[in-house]
């Protein structure tokens, strides 16, 4: 019992004078010799080098990062074999990218091309470094935190995960030579209507575990076959399209009609605005924009950001795009003006008319048009060319019916009365009253006779109903 009584005292002191003797704990215990003495330094907080650009890297390794590190049992120089022991170089580099390009060739030393070629992401590199661009391994891996790849766990999100690729710079070569940048901008993509959706969501067949290797023939291909992805959400709108010009141009072998992504972008999506859209009308259509600019419909939009000025879509519509040659879209032009011109919320701000549309549908062109379209199919008539708004004031390159334009609108209207009335001199058009109603102040002699047509034939109906129920009057009372 006394030797037991002993002995605990005994073991306490030993093991509070081998603390003492052992010093203060240190974060690289359970590191190599080797790696100790390295982190001895480069433990530190504030340790730089500057290269010759001015650019710097900080040189703080933490040993915790080490330990967990897929590397953690393999020495410094192992990864840096210029320096070993007291044996600690002094290099200079002009730049960080020089720097990193120098380091990423160690890993090669252990890596080899064969093996990392088995992944199709680092098959892409490789075709990127064909072309004079350097692979840079810990763009994506890390230094000295480097763990395994298929661990997903320590990734946040999906995201997270693919960006630790796409976040750098990627290229995908296709077999005619073309490249497309796979690098993704992170800003643009949080600020998409599609911020809320996953990578796979609408690169299905991708995830952590499987990236398949596809091959395209050109960058074109590749841009037709990713905007099939749109319909697996927006069906409606991809069924729409479906019955436009661009899907028969396309179905008909023209593979530069445009597609969903041609309009909309792919990764930086953003919600449709006005001016927006007419930009990506010009991308195809550059000829018909800046004729757009310069009407009295473009400077509104451009000049003004005016909201209630007509832009593509509101003549043509987005999906539904028909040819506007076609004599159907020819017929359909009235109601296509009408939606703002008939609109007085609208043209009301602005001093304008609603009656525009009403004198057209009153006179004889806007009458003829209705007959037309009574026959057309009922009667097996074909449709005729019938004078709409587009050919008096022009389709993209409207202009003003007042100030200096208005003789420029005069000149072309001649030139269409012509197609259709031969004989027709300069003057023409003057006999038209335009949209105008009559009044006092504008035609007051139509406005007289008007006026007295309005009295008169009241009257006169009045009068041959009196005159028929005399006649009967007189022939039943003679009987």
């Amino acid at each position: 019992m006394e030797q037991g009584k002993l002995i605990i005292p005994l073991a306490l002191f030993l093991s509070i004078a081998s603390l003492l003797l052992a010093g203060p704990a240190s974060g690289t215990a359970g590191l190599a010799d080797e790696d100790q003495a390295c982190l001895s330094c480069h433990e530190r907080h504030g340790l730089m080098v500057t290269f010759e650009n001015k650019e710097f890297v900080d040189v703080y390794v933490d040993a915790a990062q080490i330990r967990s590190s897929v590397h953690h049992s393999l020495p410094c120089s192992s990864c840096h074999p210029d320096f070993a022991g007291g044996k600690h170089p002094l290099r200079t580099f002009h730049s960080k990218t020089n720097y990193q390009t120098k380091a990423a060739l160690v890993c090669r030393r252990c890596h080899t091309d064969r093996q990392l070629t088995a992944s199709n992401v680092h098959t892409a590199l490789f075709n990127q470094e064909k072309t004079g661009t350097a692979i840079v391994c810990t763009n994506c891996h890390g230094s000295h935190a480097i763990t395994h790849i298929a661990k997903a766990a320590i990734y946040s999100n999906e995201e997270a995960y693919c960006l630790k690729c796409h976040g750098y710079a990627l290229t995908m070569t296709f077999r005619n030579g073309e490249t497309l940048s796979g690098t993704i901008n992170i800003s643009s993509l949080q600020a998409s209507v599609h911020s809320k959706l996953s990578c796979s969501d609408c690169h299905y067949g991708f995830s952590s575990e499987e990236h398949p290797k596809r091959n395209f023939s050109t960058r074109r291909d590749y841009t037709l076959a990713a905007s099939d992805n749109c319909r697996r959400c927006h069906f409606d709108k991809y069924t729409k399209t479906m019955e436009g010009i661009h899907y028969t141009m396309l179905s008909q072998g023209d593979l530069a009609a445009p597609v969903c992504i041609d309009c909309h972008g792919s990764h930086g999506i953003s919600r449709i605005q006005r001016a927006v859209t007419a930009k990506w009308c010009q991308q195809c259509h550059a000829g018909i924009y800046d004729i757009y600019a310069k009407s009295v419909h473009g400077k509104a939009l451009l000049s003004e950001s005016n909201p209630d000025v007509p832009v593509c879509a509101d003549c043509h519509t987005a999906h539904t795009i028909e040819d506007p040659r076609t004599l159907n879209y020819q017929e359909r032009v009235p109601d296509i003006c009408s939606n703002c011109h008939a609109n007085r919320a609208v043209v009301g701000k602005y001093g304008l008319s609603t009656a525009v549309v009403d004198t057209y549908l009153s006179d004889f062109h806007g009458v003829t048009l209705k007959f037309y379209r009574l026959e057309q199919g009922v009667l097996d008539k074909p449709a005729r060319p019938m004078a709409v708004c587009t050919d008096c004031h022009g389709t993209h390159n409207i202009n003003s019916t007042i100030g200096p334009d208005a003789t420029i609108i005069k000149t072309n209207l001649v030139k269409r009365c012509q197609k259709c009335h031969a004989e027709a001199p300069k003057n023409f058009p003057d006999s038209w009253l335009s949209h105008y109603e009559p009044s006092l102040e504008r035609a007051p002699l139509v406005f007289f006779i008007t006026l007295a047509y309005k009295i008169f034939i009241p009257v006169l109906v009045a009068g041959l109903v009196l005159q028929i129920l005399l006649h009967i009057w007189r022939y039943v009372a003679d009987r």
